[in-house]
């Protein structure tokens, strides 16, 4: 690990001041205990300082090396209070040799050094707990904010996977629908056969073409979705009647590709397939109050939608809604006098135009 303070100058311009204060605190402590040697003092004040806060700095090394995960607890403690009995003595003896160098003329320097020497003990094992503590709390920080981005990248990973899981789960189901209708179509009608191969085309052109789950604007979706809904009227003729209302306001707002595909797939799946007669499906979309309102309702036999379908397309929708927008986005289903609604509110509000 590199080391915390050199590499960043906000942090090792806070840690000089740290140094500065903790010197000015000492002088104070000198001067109301040792007043009379105040010539001494100070110089030693801020050369002893100097001296341990370059020491400080190394012990960013020896402590990242036996704090380890796989060094053992006891060992660590044993490296630390070595380290720290290396680290007082050596400053110790620093300050006193070069102090008697800068010093030389001052008679008292020698009384001086015995009054103050168990107070420098104390100071000096008293710095290098500090100094081992803030290494601590700084690796522990460290290592938390690392987990933190871990899990972050984790879960955007498994969120990235699962919407793609989900969206595997459309395509295939509406290409193999298709492609028995198309083969039923060949001997019954092929014109209507070839007409649907070439809108089969186009739909899968735009499905396989939006494969990052890359929001998109709701006007492609609609565009796709006719497209979708074209298709399925080659099978079903005039059987299949939609309606479209939508806000021209809602056209810019994104959602996720292939978003509502699971809903129009249930309403032709429990709609049209299930009824001899007319069935309409209705879309509806417009802003209200900051949110995407769109409602998709069709006509459905009771009977025939109570005895089969499993929800797979509706727990789809919900489930991707839930991992885009969390607890901003909803979906309602209601399904009265022989009509099922859908209604989906999506936020639109911080989305780039």
């Amino acid at each position: 690990m590199k080391h915390p303070l050199l590499e960043n100058r906000v942090r090792l311009t806070i840690w000089w001041l740290v140094w500065l204060f903790i010197a000015l605190g000492q002088a104070l402590s000198f001067y109301y205990a040792y007043g009379s040697f105040i010539n001494v003092s100070i110089p030693d004040i801020l050369l002893s300082m100097l001296i341990y806060s370059g020491l400080a700095l190394s012990l960013w090394y020896p402590f990242s090396y036996f704090n380890r995960e796989e060094t053992r607890i006891w060992s660590r403690i044993i490296n630390l209070v070595v380290t720290g009995g290396v680290t007082v003595t050596a400053w110790v003896l620093l300050t006193k040799l070069i102090l008697h160098q800068v010093l030389q003329g001052q008679t008292n320097l020698n009384e001086y050094w015995e009054a103050t020497f168990p107070y420098r003990t104390g100071t000096g094992i008293f710095i290098y707990l500090l100094t081992i503590l803030s290494y601590f709390l700084f690796t522990s920080l460290t290592n938390l904010a690392e987990k933190k981005s871990r899990e972050v990248r984790l879960e955007s990973i498994v969120r990235e996977t699962e919407l793609k899981m989900l969206r595997s789960q459309i395509n295939p189901h509406f290409l193999f629908n298709s492609l028995n209708s198309v083969s039923s179509l060949t001997i019954t009608d092929p014109e209507k056969a070839r007409d649907m191969v070439i809108k089969l085309s186009d739909f899968m052109r735009y499905a396989l073409s939006r494969k990052d789950e890359q929001p998109v604007t709701l006007k492609s979706e609609f565009d796709n979705l006719r497209l979708y809904l074209e298709i399925e009227k080659v099978r079903f003729g005039d059987r299949l009647v939609t309606i479209e209302e939508t806000d021209p306001a809602c056209l810019n707002v994104k959602v996720p590709v292939l978003l509502l595909q699971p809903l129009y797939e249930n309403a032709i799946k429990h709609g049209v397939y299930e009824s001899t007669g007319q069935v309409r499906i209705c879309t509806k979309a417009s802003i209200i109050q900051g949110s995407l309102k769109i409602e998709i309702c069709n006509d459905f036999d009771t009977e025939s939608r109570q005895k089969g379908g499993t929800g797979t397309g509706l727990v789809n929708v919900k489930r991707r809604l839930e991992l885009t927008y969390g607890n901003s986005a909803s979906m309602i289903t209601s399904n009265e006098n022989g009509l099922f609604t859908v209604t989906l509110y999506i936020p639109v509000e911080n989305q780039k135009k």
